[in-house]
């Protein structure tokens, strides 16, 4: 499928079930001249196809599809409208928003029944012949396992286009992504994978850009095979494989956010650009015979992943970015969707069934967002081995805790044991849950600590867009201040917040950012903030506290019973008949079914060890300390002959000490067990 080049030109092959004929348009260089027009006259079923001889990479190409104009029962078959490849590797020009893109006539009183003449080309891109060969050299993937992954979700343009270390013409790219002050950041806080907002080709939706804004995060994806090109500068998909093989050599992972619900067309009033244009009854889910469009992802429409040619075409694509550029797994916005069958959503159906047995795809790092707002969207838990899911539970559950929600510590515990009560069945692991504080959708980390009320007014939308349930709290005064208890205060929440994002079970994911102290300015829906807003600054960087991310980065990896993959059910270990985990109250007993629903309890202590289950002899212990409340009377366990203080949020400089005898206020603790040395040992 798509442009594939050949010893003596290239093919030409496209999908489409119900056209009448298939034309192959030819630019010149730039796009800007149709140059021959040629006919797919060779079929094989529902595939046209073309071998045209003397053609070499860098040819420009599009089609033009004839068929039926009748949107009631689906189909929107318009000659004039140049279509771009679902296949294009590349693309040449940018849209230009036109009432010519459109399928139909606006302003016509039958709506979008009506038919429009007019010719397209110059408005949109077209698509570009690619070799996609490379010089990889030793480049192979980390394979980082995920009880030991650190997730660090960024955007390509704003990690860098504020960084001075990245040399100034990289800003904003995927090479200065790859950059080495960027890859020396990453190092340093112990990330293992970065997981990039979209990098397929996008659109900017015309109505931001009336307002002289353009999507940021990137969710409204024009082809699935194309790097963006606002990321790059004239080298191509070279720079995007370069990034992947500079970050693999520092042993990270390049896990891409991708958009497989919906496309950049929108409903029935959006424009005519691909898979509209080539077979808008099989590439899409339709209502009301055909003409309206099932809407589950909440942006105008869906694509039909139990067509079979969509299907594949969605894992054509994501072997694609696998096998030619090297990535290592892939975040699947709206997930949802991709499981919804005509019976509701199904773990077993089409897509995860293709994915799961697929000789590369069932390789790589697989992660679900687990909703959408469809019918029976919210499935979290729901998904088969081997994804992982983003786990807001754990986001709400753990803000709440610490903004001081009473009744929270039952939830508290369930999310530091990996959330098993959605995800320990069918031999899930303890690592399918992807726990986060703060996402790109949202209050950053230091927003979160100094707002309780969005500021989305850039966006041009009245504050009505985004969250209003953040489950924040500004510690006193709202926005920024230059009161130094408040700042104090701020400081402690953010390194509750992160301690306990590092010491749960499960897979920590950091918002980029967060961990140099980046505000949006209490906007907590930036999406189309392709600037300062969402820049990273890095000229104001917190040092001290990229310092404790870097600590507890390590901490959490040095000590295997932070990282388990098996779920810990209180089971007594064989080695030495101590159970995996035991529940504390701050004076040393154990909590009473009553202490788990009291109010009052805010100070919960929890002992880890290595799964009982897991067979693992390892006698290290960790005893954590989660105190929402006052300062409080603390009594170690005495399961271990003493304990030695490793962190105190309270105090980030202090490195080692031994059991403090006392909680402090708003404090999380991590003791390590000190065991007596074996007999003829020295101490």
């Amino acid at each position: 499928m798509g442009a594939t080049i050949t010893g003596d030109g290239v093919n030409f092959a496209v999908f489409s079930a119900h056209a009448d004929k298939v034309e192959l348009c030819l630019f010149n260089s730039d796009g800007r001249k149709e140059m021959a027009r040629l006919p797919l006259r060779d079929r094989d079923g529902d595939i046209w196809h073309i071998h045209v001889g003397g053609l070499t990479a860098g040819t420009v190409y599009g089609y033009r599809v004839h068929g039926p104009y009748d949107p009631t029962r689906g189909h929107r078959f318009n000659p004039h409208k140049l279509l771009l490849d679902p296949y294009a590797r590349a693309l040449e020009g940018r849209l230009k928003w036109s009432d010519a893109l459109m399928g139909y006539r606006i302003g016509s009183a039958r709506d979008d029944l009506s038919y429009d003449t007019r010719d397209s080309a110059f408005a949109v891109p077209k698509a570009v012949v690619v070799d996609p060969s490379f010089g990889w050299g030793s480049d192979h993937a980390p394979s980082r396992l995920r009880a030991e992954s650190l997730i660090y979700e960024a955007h390509v343009r704003g990690a860098t286009m504020r960084n001075p270390r990245v040399e100034r013409g990289l800003r904003g790219t995927y090479l200065g992504l790859a950059s080495d002050a960027m890859i020396e950041h990453l190092l340093k806080i112990g990330v293992t994978a970065v997981e990039l907002l979209p990098v397929q080709a996008l659109v900017d939706e015309r109505f931001i850009v009336a307002k002289g804004l353009r999507n940021y995060w990137g969710y409204n994806t024009l082809a699935f095979f194309a790097p963006e090109p606002r990321y790059m500068g004239k080298g191509g998909l070279w720079e995007f494989q370069t990034m992947v093989r500079r970050l693999h050599t520092a042993g990270i992972e390049v896990i891409l956010d991708i958009v497989l619900n919906h496309t950049a067309e929108g409903d029935e009033w959006g424009p005519t650009l691909a898979f509209r244009g080539l077979d808008n009854a099989s590439y899409y889910r339709l209502t009301d015979g055909g003409r309206h469009y099932a809407n589950d992802a909440g942006t105008g429409n869906t694509l039909n992943l139990t067509h079979p040619m969509v299907l594949r075409m969605a894992m054509d694509a994501l072997r694609y970015w696998v096998e030619v550029t090297h990535v290592d797994g892939f975040r699947f916005d709206l997930a949802t969707v991709l499981g919804r069958e005509a019976t509701g959503f199904d773990p077993q159906g089409g897509f995860f069934d293709a994915i799961r047995q697929d000789p590369v795809l069932s390789r790589v790092k697989l992660i679900a967002e687990p909703w959408d707002i469809g019918p029976g969207g919210y499935q979290l838990g729901a998904y088969p081995h081997p994804f992982l899911e983003w786990n807001d539970r754990f986001r709400d559950g753990v803000r709440r805790v610490w903004r001081g929600d009473a009744g929270m510590t039952r939830d508290l515990a369930a999310r530091l044991l990996g959330s098993a009560e959605r995800f320990d069945h069918s031999g899930r692991a303890a690592t399918s849950s992807v726990n986060y504080i703060t996402s790109h959708d949202g209050f950053t980390l230091e927003d979160l600590v100094s707002y309780t009320v969005k500021r989305n007014w850039d966006n041009g939308e009245e504050n009505r867009d985004g969250h209003a349930e953040n489950h924040s709290d500004n510690l006193g005064i709202e926005g920024p201040t230059n009161d130094k208890a408040v700042r104090a205060a701020r400081a402690l929440r953010k390194r509750n917040l992160l301690a306990t994002l590092f010491l749960s079970q499960g897979v920590p994911m950091l918002l980029a950012g967060d961990e140099i102290g980046q505000t949006q300015g209490g906007n907590n829906n930036a999406y189309a903030q392709d600037n300062e807003i969402s820049w990273l600054n890095w000229h104001e960087a917190d040092t001290a506290l990229v310092a404790f991310v870097a600590r507890l980065s390590a901490l959490r990896k040095s000590h295997a019973v932070l990282h388990q993959r098996r779920f810990l059910h209180a089971q007594p270990r064989e080695a030495d008949g101590l159970r995996d985990v035991i529940w504390h109250r701050p004076d040393g007993t154990e909590p009473s079914p009553q202490d788990w629903h009291d109010p009052a309890f805010r100070c919960l202590c929890v002992e880890l060890r290595m799964v009982a289950e897991g067979g693992d002899p390892s006698p290290e212990a960790l005893f954590l300390v989660f105190n929402c409340g006052p300062a409080v009377a603390l009594t170690t366990p005495a399961t271990a002959p003493g304990w030695e203080l490793l962190l105190d949020t309270t105090r980030p400089d202090l490195t080692s000490g031994p059991a403090p005898s006392i909680a402090p206020a708003q404090s999380v603790l991590v003791l390590r067990a000190i065991h007596a040395p074996p007999q003829g040992e020295n101490a």
